[in-house]
């Protein structure tokens, strides 16, 4: 028997995390990913750092697949999207076909972000710097100063380490308390930040919990169940 994934509500709000690092709200059939870094090797072979240039098509291939599992009406990616604008201007003839295939088949939303706070017209879909769904405000980077509960975002790429079985465990994580929620990056090439750090840490109250993504589901915890890493 498979098991039931694992939801919660924030501001009334069904939310499913999945283990990719994506978000689905059910009700909304809206799928949210964040800080997908697309073409990052292209942007870092143009300073001599060379790394394999298949990032992209692994993190849109992804996507698709999340697609097809969750059929959602609306995406909305919490900013950057592309590790920098002059990529986003730049894409290969097939990358490009891709994405405005996706985006005239599905609403589309981007967040712009730090590394992409422009985004070319000729992608398709909506851009904004934050938007309100219902119950939901999403946007790139949490701020403390937004008082209101339902807030969304994503940017410090969280992860966590865990014992099991007495082995450590690291991977990508969703932190989130009564107000808040930040998502793990979504892209291929993408590193992290531990939850501990006080940039994220202090963003959340006593109530914070932490989702942690393994290859098959994602494990919700409590600060206390977390390792401790330096910071």
């Amino acid at each position: 028997m498979s098991q039931a994934p694992f939801r919660f509500r924030l501001n009334g709000a069904l939310l499913q995390p999945h283990q990719s690092g994506a978000l689905f709200w059910p009700d909304e059939k809206t799928l949210i990913v964040a800080d997908l870094h697309l073409e990052k090797a292209a942007s870092l072979a143009a300073n001599g750092q060379f790394l394999p240039p298949y990032d992209t098509i692994e993190t849109l291939d992804l996507l698709d697949e999340l697609l097809i599992f969750f059929e959602p009406k609306r995406l909305i990616a919490l900013g950057d999207s592309f590790h920098d604008r002059f990529v986003a201007h730049h894409l290969n003839r097939d990358t490009l076909a891709r994405i405005q295939r996706l985006s005239a088949k599905i609403d589309l939303v981007w967040v712009t972000g730090n590394h992409d706070p422009e985004m070319p017209a000729h992608l398709g879909g909506r851009v904004v710097q934050d938007i309100d769904f219902n119950a939901l405000h999403f946007r790139h980077e949490a701020s403390p100063l937004f008082v209101k509960a339902g807030e969304i975002s994503g940017h410090y790429h969280p992860k966590a380490t865990i014992l099991i079985r007495k082995r450590r465990y690291t991977g990508p994580a969703f932190v989130a308390d009564e107000r808040r929620l930040i998502l793990p990056a979504f892209g291929t090439f993408t590193g992290g930040l531990w939850v501990h750090n006080p940039a994220i840490f202090s963003l959340f109250t006593p109530k914070m919990r932490v989702f942690l993504c393994t290859k098959r589901r994602v494990l919700p915890l409590t600060m206390h169940s977390v390792i401790k890493r330096q910071t």
